[in-house]
């Protein structure tokens, strides 16, 4: 499925704040023509917000009477192949004086003290990163050992200086622009203990997740127009948080409710945590988007999405709601292969491997004799049964597939066309969606209690499962 994210950014740049606007002139000798573009950084993204054109002056004003979302924002010149950062917060009548033979030095933006310490900024860098940059080479160059110690001193030095002016400015400035973009740019605090017990590790974990946001505040959407935010964001949730859902939900809420008073900021996040997990990349994660789909989507809160975007988010939600890892599995009542009833919560078993599959699809007719294989000469005597059904209206050849592969022992099922007639007049749920069949082969592994303990699993996953479950049951047991 396509990701949402991308059409939130286009609906979120559309968003205005109220104000007097803003205006931007741009005054460059490189240029008497052509079109350059005000950019911003959003997210991963660096977005149009405005274009103008060059008169024969070398003059372009960007101008709206909406103001800009205060952040980083970018001059992209003609040609596009060159690019001037500045900073735009509450100053919003600005000049921009700009030679793109020298975009580091010659620059100068009037009207606007937060790109005076900007481009102090800037120049700082460009000198301190030419000097880390001749040490790095130095020492890779080294020679002896005595060499490369001295160069690694050397860059470390370098670097701390670099440290010592970002800290600096975020202690003398610490409301402006240039401080939440250091904020945003610096590494989480870590304790530094040598760990020799399990305690220890805990203890650095537990030091290092509760400084990960120091600086940032959830209440300043100044930070997510930086290049450093989200990344930041995606490394602490995939990466710092334990993996568990409910330690992810419980995170999620307490990240919004800090955001509530800032509404770009909570937007930018229930946006990025539904991305994230409308598709997880991780079995089971799907209850986190379940989650923010009852707590906040279907509360109304996401007032900035279209009727388009809410229905995808919706239709995905009730599609993964009843098969949620640890909850009970919906019972099926179809039809077996020799034309009698039959149901899932009917088939008595330690272990239940539901399999949707159609005997047309190319990786069912592969994957499927697959399974019957470790049924037949592991699960069976474990105590696992098989249940499968069949997606398409395609019985006959099913038959001829279920004979041909000789899978005994199977429960194989299907729905009738006229069942299924009536589930859609009675608007009920159809299998398709109870167990979010958008593919074949799906695989679901359940409990004795029928409940969900892995799903869209390959076969060798749900093997690995099996082994981990009947060890763990024995080691109990003893």
């Amino acid at each position: 499925m396509k990701k949402i994210y991308t059409c939130i950014i286009v609906l979120v740049s559309l968003l205005s704040a109220t104000g007097q606007g803003y205006q931007i002139t741009l005054h460059t000798k490189s240029f008497n023509q052509g079109l350059p573009y005000l950019t911003y950084y959003y997210g991963a993204n660096i977005n149009i917000q405005d274009s103008a054109i060059i008169n024969n002056k070398g003059i372009a004003v960007f101008k709206n009477n909406k103001p800009l979302h205060p952040g980083v924002y970018a001059m992209v010149f003609p040609g596009k192949n060159k690019i001037f950062d500045f900073f735009v917060d509450r100053e919003q009548v600005i000049d921009i004086i700009a030679d793109t033979t020298d975009l580091v030095n010659a620059p100068l933006v009037k009207g606007s003290k937060e790109n005076d310490l900007f481009r102090e900024y800037q120049k700082y860098i460009d000198k301190q990163g030419k000097l880390l940059n001749t040490e790095q080479q130095a020492y890779n160059a080294s020679k002896t050992k005595t060499d490369s110690l001295q160069h690694e001193q050397y860059y470390r030095a370098l670097n701390r200086d670099l440290t010592l002016y970002r800290e600096d400015v975020i202690n003398k400035y610490p409301a402006s622009m240039l401080a939440v973009l250091f904020e945003s740019m610096r590494p989480a605090t870590v304790l530094n203990k040598t760990p020799v017990t399990k305690a220890d590790s805990v203890e650095n974990y537990d030091y290092y997740k509760s400084h990960y946001w120091e600086g940032i505040s959830f209440m300043d959407a100044r930070v997510i127009r930086t290049p450093f935010f989200l990344p930041k964001l995606e490394k602490y949730y995939r990466e710092v948080l334990t993996p568990a859902p409910d330690s992810i939900i419980k995170e999620a809420d307490y990240m919004l409710l800090l955001a509530r008073s800032d509404t770009n900021m909570y937007q930018f996040l229930l946006n990025w945590l539904t991305d994230e997990y409308i598709n997880p990349k991780y079995m089971g994660h799907d209850a986190v988007f379940v989650h923010l789909f009852n707590k906040y989507h279907s509360k109304g809160v996401s007032t900035w999405l279209n009727e388009k975007q809410h229905k995808t988010i919706s239709d995905r939600a009730y599609m993964l709601m009843s098969n949620l890892i640890g909850e009970k599995a919906a019972d099926l009542k179809l039809i077996d292969s020799s034309s009698k009833p039959s149901s899932l919560y009917g088939l008595q078993a330690k272990y239940t491997v539901m399999v949707f599959w159609d005997p047309t699809c190319g990786h069912c007719r592969e994957e499927v004799p697959r399974l019957d294989s470790f049924y037949q000469h592991k699960w069976k005597q474990n105590g696992v049964k098989m249940f499968g059904v069949l997606t398409e209206n395609e019985t006959p050849k099913w038959l001829e597939f279920i004979s041909e592969k000789n899978l005994k022992g199977w429960t194989h099922v299907y729905q009738t066309e006229k069942s299924r007639k009536k589930e859609i007049e009675n608007n009920r749920p159809g299998f398709r969606q109870l167990y979010d069949v958008t593919q074949t082969p799906t695989l679901y592994l359940l409990d004795a209690d029928k409940r969900i303990i892995g799903k869209k699993l390959s076969p060798d996953q749900v093997d690995d499962l099996l082994d981990v479950k009947m060890t763990t049951k024995t080691s109990t047991q003893k």
